[in-house]
């Protein structure tokens, strides 16, 4: 089972959905590691198998002064004493040939951005790490191209694949989850639904990407309820003060009631 690989991922015996979780960019260590104790807490708690999420490093930003990180190994290190310090798993994205060795020392999955899943050179580097690998569907490809990006990772010699949907384009400002997408794409690999970036309103005129955080129950819901194998969510203490995408996050205090609800959902979808 592709999760039980996955080094200090727990209650994986549960036959609950996995959770990817975490603030969008690691802003500095005491945000990281009060967002993993919270996040570790609740998920403790309701048996979630849980991976840390955050981004090491943000290269596609809509304008040149945006927050890009604090420096790569420092926050790359950063990931590291949250693995250390609270026995998860983590994962972060790469978006360069020689981001994946570089992460591949400090995390336990690497993150295809969706933007970059076409990158064969990209896909390969990350693959042949050995590392769980987590491809993000584009949002301009189908559901049933993605099995050319699992393959990639497969003819690497690397079984690890998962797929994570972030939604498809509607017109240039919008997105929309197709949950059709999901079995087809079960079929290839474990499925992910990335929740907080499906709800992002991207190409604002302003530069910054907006978003609908209130939707992110009906979404979550959603997905379960399609039968999607695992989550993805942004979350932080402060979505509004954060360096990236906080428009579309979670406000972290609104993740434990959203999580009891969708893991008794996830109970009731088990018994079909």
């Amino acid at each position: 089972m592709l999760l039980e690989k996955i080094p200090q991922i727990k209650h994986t015996n549960k036959n609950n959905f996995f959770l990817l979780a975490g603030p969008c960019a690691i802003e500095g260590e005491d945000m990281a590691l009060r967002i993993a104790e919270k996040v570790v807490s609740i998920t403790d708690k309701l048996e979630i198998p849980y991976i840390f999420k955050g981004s090491f490093k943000k290269a596609n930003r809509s304008r040149i002064d945006s927050f890009t990180g604090i420096g790569d190994e420092k926050a790359l290190k950063i990931l590291r004493k949250v693995s250390e310090t609270f026995k998860v798993p983590t994962v972060t994205d790469i978006h360069e040939i020689s981001d994946a060795a570089m992460a591949a020392e400090y995390v336990d999955v690497l993150q295809i951005p969706a933007f970059l899943v076409r990158q064969t050179d990209l896909v390969v580097a990350a693959a042949e790490t050995g590392k769980t690998v987590n491809l993000k569907k584009g949002q301009f490809m189908s559901p049933e191209s993605m099995k050319h990006a699992v393959q990639k990772v497969l003819d690497c010699g690397n079984e690890q694949a998962v797929i994570t949907d972030r939604g498809t384009m509607f017109g240039y400002q919008d997105m929309i989850v197709d949950f059709r997408g999901v079995p087809t794409m079960k079929q290839y690999a474990p499925v992910v639904l990335d929740v907080t970036h499906s709800l992002q309103q991207p190409n604002q005129s302003s530069g910054v990407t907006g978003g609908r955080p209130d939707m992110i129950g009906t979404i979550a819901k959603a997905g379960i309820a399609a039968g999607v194998d695992g989550l993805f969510m942004e979350t932080h203490f402060d979505p509004a003060n954060a360096k990236s995408d906080g428009a579309n996050m979670l406000h972290l205090d609104h993740l434990e009631k959203l999580l009891t609800n969708l893991v008794a959902l996830r109970k009731t979808v088990n018994t079909f």
